[in-house]
């Protein structure tokens, strides 16, 4: 199975073909805007669009056949996702256009990429180091996207295919607990504490409330203004917790390659919404729901195909209230022996860190999906008195003292 990566590479543009590309991306995005309010919002099948309005794209906005093509392939697309999440697509913003084999095309010889505009075929030379060589080496792209940032250079996003490494076989596993106090804790004791990064988050919060409050008063310059520093402030926060997850996935992913080791993950699907059904303060809910934790899911799952890591999904029921040591937790279930950042079983007397504890217990679920006979052999041979197991099809652990 391929993997696709995408390289962003910056280009080198003339005054002359700079006109040509904001031409082409006013279009595509105008066109995008017009399909999407000008035909039923039910239609999700790019063919049954193209059908419908294609003649329409050409002629009102310019653009080639394969371009109108790409506005319905884009708006069709756009829906399902909005569909998904039960919510319509209502505006296209971002100037973007994005392109198959047919109207783009690169070359490694000189490192240039070929695009197609609303007037006629341009080619431009890429502004890339050693990284975005390495990767695009031998490669022979058929999609890509083309941006303009903020400060009004053009990037191409080439996707690129990949054949990933055979995933490497063992029976070792690091778990990985992800929490709030600390962003990530592995079985191995590494982690990173989140407090710093609460309170950037809080600098951010308090500096947006206000620059909110500023823009609803005050002249109109004034307001405007407000406007624009929330704009970049809401940018600087992102690409903030990009970076950070950037950091953690790739040392997790580098210490399981070097030390020959899989990952076991949380699944987390659906955290968000459990967790805002109970009472909390208006702080600790944004505390919850600012941290892109999916983000680093992401982030570990293509890092740990890239190096060839095995990467195993486990629930998270009980993972913070089992002993990693006994395999017990509380008898009373209304009662723990977890408290805060202590974790101390009342059955064999471990005490430690609760985050450790976790990732321990994530890290024995994860071993039990890749070598359930070894984990389950391991658990009877224990010298703790008998108890009740149950492990389901998807991994589930729940032990409990007689």
């Amino acid at each position: 199975m391929t993997q696709v990566l995408t390289v962003s590479c910056k280009l080198k543009v003339s005054q002359s073909q700079a006109a040509k590309l904001d031409a082409t991306m006013d279009a595509f995005v105008q066109a995008l805007n017009w399909v999407n309010q000008n035909t039923p919002e039910k239609v999700v099948n790019a063919v049954k669009l193209q059908s419908l309005c294609y003649y329409q794209i050409r002629a009102r906005f310019g653009l080639s056949s394969n371009l109108a093509q790409q506005v319905c392939r884009r708006v069709a697309g756009a829906r399902k996702v909005a569909r998904q999440r039960n919510r319509p697509v209502k505006e296209f913003k971002r100037r973007f256009v994005t392109y198959d084999a047919r109207i783009f095309s690169f070359r490694e010889k000189d490192w240039t990429v070929s695009l197609a505009t609303v007037d006629g075929r341009e080619r431009f030379e890429l502004a890339i180091g050693n990284y975005q060589r390495g990767m695009l080496a031998g490669s022979n792209p058929k999609s890509a996207t083309l941006v303009q940032r903020k400060d009004g250079s053009y990037s191409i996003q080439i996707c690129v295919e990949a054949e990933p490494p055979k995933q490497q076989n063992t029976d070792k596993v690091i778990g990985v607990d992800l929490g709030r106090r600390d962003i990530a804790h592995t079985s191995e004791g590494d982690n990173w504490n989140g407090q710093q990064l609460n309170k950037v988050r809080d600098h951010y919060c308090r500096l947006r409330a206000s620059l909110q409050r500023k823009a609803s008063k005050g002249t109109r310059s004034s307001r405007r203004r407000c406007r624009e520093l929330l704009q970049r402030l809401s940018g600087k926060e992102r690409r903030f917790q990009t970076w950070v997850n950037h950091r953690i996935s790739k040392a997790i992913v580098s210490r399981a390659k070097t030390t020959n080791s899989a990952i076991a993950l949380e699944d987390l699907t659906g955290i968000r919404e459990r967790v805002n059904q109970q009472p909390r303060s208006k702080t600790e809910r944004r505390r919850a729901n600012s941290w892109a934790f999916y983000q680093l899911r992401q982030f570990l799952e293509y890092k740990a195909r890239v190096a060839g890591v095995s990467l195993i999904l486990v629930p998270p029921a009980y993972t913070s209230q089992t002993c990693h040591k006994c395999l017990h937790i509380h008898p009373d279930p209304a009662q723990s022996y977890r408290s805060g950042k202590s974790f101390k079983c009342g059955h064999c007397g471990w005490e430690g860190d609760a985050d450790l504890n976790g990732a321990n217990v994530i890290a024995l679920l994860g071993a039990a999906v890749n070598q359930p006979r070894g984990w389950l052999a391991n658990c009877r041979a224990t010298e703790s008195p008998p108890c009740t197991a149950k492990q389901s099809g998807s991994g589930s652990l729940r032990h409990r003292s007689p």
